[in-house]
């Protein structure tokens, strides 16, 4: 396990688009009416709900907004949304993978190749950059849930694989089969996460410079203001100074 940390960079949870708080709603309540869909509406049976509405609580979700995107999943005049992954580089190579939740895969296609094709990059072939990644469960708690030390200590009691630790929070890795399991074991012993997800982890990241991390952050900025698109994804990493300077 690794007690060190460069999970805010290569996971831009400061995005600009993840500070409006309608889009974000809006691609949560997507989320888990899709989950509602997909299986049944009771987050008690349905494990994807269940994480969809946990990640909706942790982010001030108002609780008629999540009950309102269930029940849209019981009617039958709502949306038929599909789940795709588009993989492709971004501005000097970084590797890029984009989840979306879309009624109309055209206009997606279509919006994702021209952002990154305006911006330096391409889209490519399904897994033509997955294999530079590993689809793993990712839990995440503040920084007041403990020292580096409690929470790797937990982390190791629970089954979990890696921990990530510093200033701003905990982020701990468990492959994708046991995510629910060492959420379970983990709420025991430090509370309620602030999020419970599958991610797309890079193995390994490229370090870039200032100007070139600006740009990345701006084309997945981009990315992230689609409607359509709900998470980005890039093996990338910036030092803290670069990233304080960006922040300032």
């Amino acid at each position: 396990m690794a007690g060190h940390s460069h999970a805010k960079n290569i996971m831009f949870r400061k995005s600009k688009s993840d500070q409006v708080r309608s889009k974000v709603f809006s691609k949560l309540a997507r989320e888990i009416t899709v989950a509602a869909k997909l299986g049944t509406p009771d987050p008690a049976m349905n494990s994807r709900l269940r994480l969809a509405v946990t990640n909706a609580r942790a982010l001030s979700m108002p609780r008629d907004n999540i009950e309102r995107a269930i029940k849209k999943a019981i009617g039958s005049d709502g949306e038929n949304y599909e789940s795709i992954r588009y993989e492709g580089y971004g501005p000097g190579g970084v590797a890029i993978i984009i989840e979306a939740l879309t009624d109309n895969r055209n206009r997606t296609a279509s919006n994702v190749r021209a952002t990154l094709s305006k911006n330096g990059g391409a889209l490519g072939e399904t897994n033509s950059v997955g294999f530079m990644f590993d689809h793993v469960g990712e839990i995440s708690y503040p920084a007041s849930a403990g020292s580096a030390d409690k929470v790797l200590e937990a982390a190791i009691e629970a089954g979990a694989d890696d921990v990530e630790s510093d200033d701003e929070g905990h982020w701990i890795y468990t492959s994708f089969e046991t995510l629910g399991e060492v959420a379970a074991a983990l709420e025991k012993s430090l509370g309620e996460a602030e999020s419970v997800k599958a991610i797309w982890r890079p193995q390994n990241t490229i370090a870039v410079d200032g100007e070139k991390g600006a740009t990345l952050l701006r084309v997945i900025g981009l990315l992230e203001d689609d409607d359509d698109v709900q998470n980005v994804y890039a093996n990338f990493e910036m030092s803290d100074e670069d990233m304080a300077r960006l922040e300032a």
